[in-house]
């Protein structure tokens, strides 16, 4: 299994296993899998376990005022000489969505994370790396998978690019925002059995760990400085997991990304506003105590829950299962992992109680399930200190677990998905840009440290994109309205950098500027946790600049 460790201790474990070294500060550990336990956690840190992250995800372009940009002979942006990196489920690079006039491809190189027969990128260790020549031999044979073996099964890969970036196809109603960017695609693998193991997560569901993320975007950010090239990120994959309060190592990094020059991260808030995920509670007099219920489907044995405290007060906890049979009072402690086995049932808990989660500060109270009773269950919380407080508690996202899991008295806000919850880069939520309203799946903000957070919303209704196979469809949700967002900052890093106007521009610079040049209805009041600061428009942009 993979642990996240600090690069200055990577000495220090070299003798136990091997790792690769991310950046400066980060090195990923390999502990060889006869050292695995569920207590495993526990005696390590809760940070030093990769969280897992799961997918995010015609129309008219004129919306978000691309189509009289590009119309303008005084603009006509289209992404020319940007990059754009997707760190998702692969690419279909034989689509005609990602290929120039001529049949030649618009994808500068591939890192399949999951195909052990080429060779990696230089400084990782596993995968193959295709480059644009190896991809157009490929296009040009008879078998192009015979050379360049690299294929999306999921298609969520292929759909973000193809918004993005998509070659134009008039006979399906097709444009990507951005048709004359480049790509770099990394198809991330899924994640390992043991890190699925030490949180519940079966094995049968699509998730990928923050470790091989993080890496994904290292290698795409290397490319890019190779070629001293203007880059988009387009970040389609979220986690329920974490403090949602912008701290941690993949919001740290990617943070610091967006305020180096040309660099610009556009990331999905996801997709869980209306999944009755979230629970915020709070410890009033007299009693300084609250009682909340959660409701465990048939489809969901095997799960986790996270608790986050960020009062300075202590918390105890206690659970009863659908039988009644109740745990004791459960006390945060250093370094310990409690196993609970139910005599009237099958249950197994496992409960670790951290009074101090070393990069966020806070008390964090984990529960995995095993072989959990379905039916509600009775969850109380008390302040050890008779102090009032606030508590947040997250269910995991996507397909970790069924929609029969929920919490019945859930709180919509607070659900954006990490790393959404970053101060500097451009967290995007999806409208329907039929109706001009919210969808209804999309996350809400703020954070739990008060980031407003989205900044913008994009359209992402029944968006038209490639799929794989040469076929076209379409998508809707958060992923697909980042996508979007991401080829309309790669058009304004073309007229940035790319033609002299503003050649120092960071990401961060960038989000501020999207922020002002958006489109805000009279109606309501922003910055909100629906919308941030309203819909995405180009158009404004540069008439915020005029």
């Amino acid at each position: 299994m993979d642990l996240i460790i600090s690069s200055s201790f990577a000495d220090l474990y070299r003798k136990y296993g091997s790792s690769i070294a991310i950046n400066d500060r980060y090195s990923i550990f390999h502990v060889p899998a006869s050292e695995f336990s569920m207590c495993f956690l526990g005696n390590q840190p809760y940070a030093s376990f990769p969280l897992l992250y799961t997918l995010n995800s015609t129309i008219s372009l004129e919306k978000s005022g691309v189509s009289s940009v590009q119309g303008n002979p005084n603009f006509s942006l289209f992404g020319q000489g940007i990059l754009i990196g997707f760190v998702d489920t692969g690419i279909d690079y034989e689509h005609r969505a990602f290929r120039n006039a001529d049949g030649t491809t618009r994808i500068y190189s591939i890192w399949d994370q999951t195909l052990e027969g080429g060779a990696p990128p230089q400084r990782f260790a596993f995968g193959s790396e295709y480059k644009k020549h190896q991809i157009n031999i490929a296009l040009s044979a008879a078998n192009p998978t015979s050379i360049v073996p690299t294929r999306d099964d999921n298609g969520h890969g292929t759909m973000l690019a193809g918004i993005a970036a998509g070659t134009p196809n008039m006979a399906e109603e097709f444009q990507g925002v951005a048709p004359e960017a480049e790509l770099v695609v990394v198809k991330l693998k899924q994640a390992k059995e043991y890190n699925r193991k030490i949180f519940s997560v079966r094995s049968d569901i699509d998730c990928y760990q923050e470790s091989d993320i993080v890496m994904g975007i290292e290698y795409i950010n290397s490319v890019a400085r190779q070629l001293s090239r203007p880059l988009v990120l387009c970040i389609g994959v979220g986690t329920s997991q974490g403090g949602h309060n912008g701290i941690g190592m993949f919001s740290e990094y990617i943070n610091n990304l967006a305020t180096f020059h040309g660099v610009s991260p556009c990331i999905s808030a996801g997709n869980e506003g209306n999944n009755r995920r979230h629970f915020r509670g709070d410890l009033t007099s007299p009693d300084f105590y609250r009682d909340f219920e959660l409701h465990i489907g048939d489809l969901d044995p095997d799960f986790f829950f996270e608790l986050w405290n960020y009062s300075p007060f202590r918390m105890t906890i206690k659970l009863t299962s659908p039988t009644g049979e109740t745990t004791q009072d459960i006390y945060p402690r250093l370094n310990e992992c409690l196993k609970y086995t139910f005599n009237f049932e099958s249950t197994i808990l496992y409960v670790n109680s951290f009074v101090l989660e070393e990069d966020a500060g806070a008390q964090l109270i984990i529960m995995r399930f095993q072989q959990a009773r379905a039916g509600l269950w009775r969850i109380s919380v008390v302040s050890i200190d008779s102090q009032p407080s606030i508590f947040d508690t997250w269910l995991p996202s996507g397909p970790i677990i069924s929609q029969d899991t929920f919490f019945p008295e859930s709180t919509p806000d607070i659900t954006v998905t990490n790393p959404g919850n970053t101060r500097y880069t451009l967290t995007v939520t999806a409208y329907n840009q039929y109706n001009d309203s919210i969808l209804a799946d999309s996350s809400r903000g703020y954070s739990a440290s008060g980031i407003i957070v989205p900044d913008l919303a994009a359209p992402g209704y029944q968006i038209t994109c490639p799929l794989p196979g040469n076929r076209y469809g379409s998508a809707s949700g958060t992923g697909a309205a980042a996508a979007h967002a991401a080829g309309i900052v790669a058009m304004y890093m073309e007229w940035a950098i790319n033609r002299g106007n503003y050649t120092t521009i960071t990401g961060r610079e960038i989000s501020h500027l999207m922020v002002r040049g958006a489109t805000r209805s009279a109606a309501v009041t922003y910055p909100n946790s629906i919308w941030g600061y309203g819909l995405i428009n180009i158009l404004g942009v540069f008439e915020n600049l005029s």
